[in-house]
């Protein structure tokens, strides 16, 4: 017994990093019932809402994640998508893979002959046409995955009914204030937003783009809504819940969304809809140094982390200091062949065979042989079953003149966790401005169609009724079988690599939340690009300018191509919540991506 409490003491007294960051911007929030870290202050709110009226943290995500989709719009929209972890009060921990699939229509040759659009005229020059697919338009859209994925959370592991946890997302339809992210998206991709009559008549009310503080109406959206809660009707709990989720896929939304689809040139259709259902699932695992890590599966890049924290952890990366060379040039050159990994051998497990051989220690013990101390410029993925795989890099850089308003546009994060030891953890995107709105639905599309890959044979090349493999990535950890963190991040490839460094800020260098998300953080570009071109930038290595010229310096002659960016575009912005043995549940969220963490 006395063991087990000195393991528990050591994990919240771990080494002080080497340079501890200064007092932070803000403090974390702490509470003994509950916390909510997400994207907006809109979104903590309707989660508090939730927690307020006797929720749990799954009926708080839920909640926070439709507020979200209501309010983010330049980050994530109602048609775009949402995977999910969740532990429950039981200490299991599930995975809703919260991403629509293709429409059966969009097959492989259908892309690779095509021709532009009118909106794709600001995407690419006709030479690309061979291995990009586009970036924005209804040809881009997938089955919106986040409502399902919410409703399978809130049916099988929430308390609430869905009228409960919708309503904060509803009034903010009807009426809210638009903050300055928001405007400047807006007048960012105006030009785009023109090319759509549907989208214009809701973003650019009147003609203009909103002013911040101006009152944002979404009468559409709000109208359904408003449907979906009258539709939520049965003899259970569950029932009800079931039949908004048929009201939504297999009834009225449905079909007037396929039918816009059809009517404006469109590959959605009405049975991509009435096909498409989640269940919960089996996440992937891997333990560093005695914690328990979660991730969603080869459909997203979440296993990456497994791998490359497979491979540090058998490092002593305490000894090297917080964010000194050492430590950094050891954490990105493991990025790199997780992410080479990622890039070759990644994609919907239901088209394709998951390489759970790469999350094995044996695995790790092969991989760490290649880190070096110089840093490496080449692609360097892993054997599976003894083979190799197509190397997307090969492929890569070719697209010349993408339009900056298509280029990939971010994502949000909604994390909660309660008193009774539930945690939910998400990282919503898609559907961003600027987006098609379907018809009078007020249903933003997603543009995740992006995310595949125009390379025949290849794990994650499109195909009709296929996930695309997603950066999406949301984080759970437990400690000997007690709930620990939850993470979530936008960043699109760099969502793993932040919260990587977040998690080690924790575990390794004892910091709290708040100081682990304020602190600098650096990101390789060495990997094939999950978004528009698909390029590859190898050795490139970003730094945050907190860090010392003396680092700079360091990084530069082991052979990395450096830049250094501003802590406000780090190209990440984490929450993240911790729970405590004493009780106290402490969230963070970063201050400079403008994310917001409350407690109760």
């Amino acid at each position: 017994m006395l063991k087990n409490l000195l393991v528990v003491f050591a994990a919240w007294t771990a080494l002080l990093p080497a340079q501890r960051p200064t007092v932070p911007v803000r403090y974390s929030a702490r509470g003994l019932h509950g916390a909510v870290a997400a994207g907006s202050d809109y979104a903590t709110e309707a989660g508090l809402r939730i927690l307020h009226r006797g929720g749990n943290a799954v009926d708080a995500g839920v909640a926070a994640t439709l507020a979200a989709a209501v309010t983010e719009y330049s980050h994530f929209g109602f048609g775009g998508e949402a995977p999910i972890l969740i532990r429950t009060a039981q200490g299991k921990v599930y995975s809703i893979a919260g991403v629509g699939t293709m429409p059966k229509a969009a097959t492989f040759d259908y892309f690779l002959n095509r021709k532009l659009k009118a909106e794709e005229v600001y995407e690419i020059e006709e030479n690309g046409l061979d291995h990009m697919l586009p970036t924005a338009g209804l040809h881009a859209a997938l089955v919106p995955g986040m409502v399902d994925a919410v409703l399978v959370a809130l049916q099988e592991f929430g308390t609430l009914t869905f009228a409960e946890v919708a309503q904060p997302a509803l009034e903010l339809a009807q009426s809210s204030a638009i903050d300055e992210p928001r405007v400047r998206e807006i007048q960012a991709t105006r030009h785009i937003l023109a090319l759509w009559p549907t989208s214009k008549a809701v973003f650019l009310p009147d003609g203009k783009v909103p002013r911040p503080g101006d009152l944002f109406h979404q009468p559409d959206l709000a109208r359904t809504i408003q449907a979906m809660i009258a539709a939520e009707k049965g003899a259970s709990r569950k029932q009800a819940i079931e039949a908004v989720r048929n009201f939504f896929y297999r009834g009225d939304i449905a079909r007037r969304i396929g039918e816009f689809s059809k009517s404006n040139g469109g590959l959605l259709r009405y049975e991509d809809f009435a096909a498409f259902h989640l269940v919960p699932e089996e996440p992937v695992s891997g333990v560093y140094h005695g914690y328990t890590v979660y991730k969603p599966g080869f459909w997203s890049q979440g296993p990456s982390m497994i791998e490359a924290l497979n491979i540090l952890g058998l490092q002593d990366l305490t000894r090297f200091g917080w964010n000194s060379p050492e430590y950094i040039h050891t954490s990105v050159e493991a990025l790199k062949l997780a992410y080479a990994d990622r890039d070759t051998w990644y994609g919907d497990p239901k088209f394709t065979p998951e390489p759970r051989e790469l999350l094995t220690l044996d695995y790790a013990r092969q991989r760490a042989q290649l880190l070096g101390p110089k840093a490496s410029s080449e692609f360097r993925p892993g054997l599976v079953n003894g083979k190799t795989g197509e190397h997307p890099s090969a492929h890569a850089g070719k697209v010349a003149n993408i339009d900056d308003a298509l280029m990939q546009r971010d994502t949000t994060c909604v994390t909660a966790a309660d008193k009774d030891g539930i945690v939910f953890s998400s990282t919503p995107s898609g559907a961003w401005t600027p987006a098609v709105i379907a018809g009078d639905t007020g249903i933003p599309l997603t543009q995740r169609a992006q995310s595949f890959l125009l390379i025949a044979g290849h794990p994650n090349a499109v195909a009709g009724g296929k996930r695309p493999r997603v950066t999406l990535s949301p984080t759970l950890v437990t400690f000997q079988g007690k709930p620990y963190l939850a993470l979530a991040t936008p960043g699109g490839d760099n969502q793993d690599q932040s919260l990587l460094q977040v998690m080690l800020d924790i575990l390794d260098f004892g910091m709290n939340p708040q100081q682990a998300v304020e602190a600098a953080r650096y990101q390789t570009r060495h990997l094939v690009s999950s978004f528009d071109n698909h390029a590859m930038s190898p050795a490139d290595l970003i730094l945050d300018e907190r860090m010392g010229q003396t680092v700079q310096r360091d990084l530069m002659q082991r052979g990395h191509r450096v830049e250094i960016r501003s802590r406000y575009g780090s190209g990440a912005a984490p929450v993240a919540i911790r729970i405590r043995p004493d009780g106290v549940i402490e969230a963070g969220a970063d201050p400079y991506g403008y994310r917001s963490a409350v407690a109760w």
